[in-house]
């Protein structure tokens, strides 16, 4: 097993992004929902072009619906049904486990509930995990807040889309750059 970065560096080799409950039902109910499925289509795109496995999360789709349709989940290594709040679930985990990589790029919702459970189930496994802050929302802005405090706390790298998409590539001789950039 990998031991954790304690200065949060990722690699294309050894990552997988981890897609939070995006969908439907919560569009109009979350705080900033328009720039979470935004920064989600970014990502999920650079996955693909980047050959990172993604995987998703539904919170009970049968009620909630599934992923919101903009972002485009066909080359998803996985999409999972679930009715935990932690993105961690048997066949999750199974999957995760199979990959072999170390580090989690985690985006979805909402914050202080399934982003804060899976982050605390990820670092318990040895798993380093970076949360994508553009990409992640609650309802309500203060729960987002704490539940960022609460992640950092948990010992997870907080960044951004763009950060952590430049971070993966290091440099404008990446033969992905130009693609990664136009996202």
């Amino acid at each position: 097993m990998a031991t954790k970065s304690i200065v949060g560096r990722i690699s294309t080799a050894d990552s997988v992004f981890l897609l939070c409950d995006v969908q439907e039902r919560f569009r109009s109910l979350i705080d900033k929902m328009e720039n979470v499925i935004y920064v989600a289509k970014k990502l999920a795109d650079a996955a693909k072009i980047l050959e990172i496995p993604l995987l998703i999360t539904e919170q009970n789709p049968s009620r909630l619906g599934k992923t919101v349709p903009e972002i485009d989940i066909s080359a998803a290594a996985g999409v999972y049904e679930k009715k935990l709040f932690s993105m961690v679930t048997p066949e999750l985990e199974e999957k995760l486990n199979s990959l072999g990589r170390k580090s989690v790029v985690l985006f979805g919702i909402e914050a202080h509930v399934c982003v804060l459970q899976t982050t605390l189930d990820l670092v318990d496994r040895g798993y380093t995990v970076h949360a994508c802050m553009d990409g992640i929302s609650s309802q309500r802005a203060f729960d987002r807040f704490v539940a960022m405090e609460r992640l950092k706390q948990s010992g997870a790298f907080l960044t951004t889309s763009e950060s952590l998409l430049f971070q993966l590539i290091g440099g404008a001789e990446h033969p992905k750059f130009k693609d990664i950039s136009a996202l």
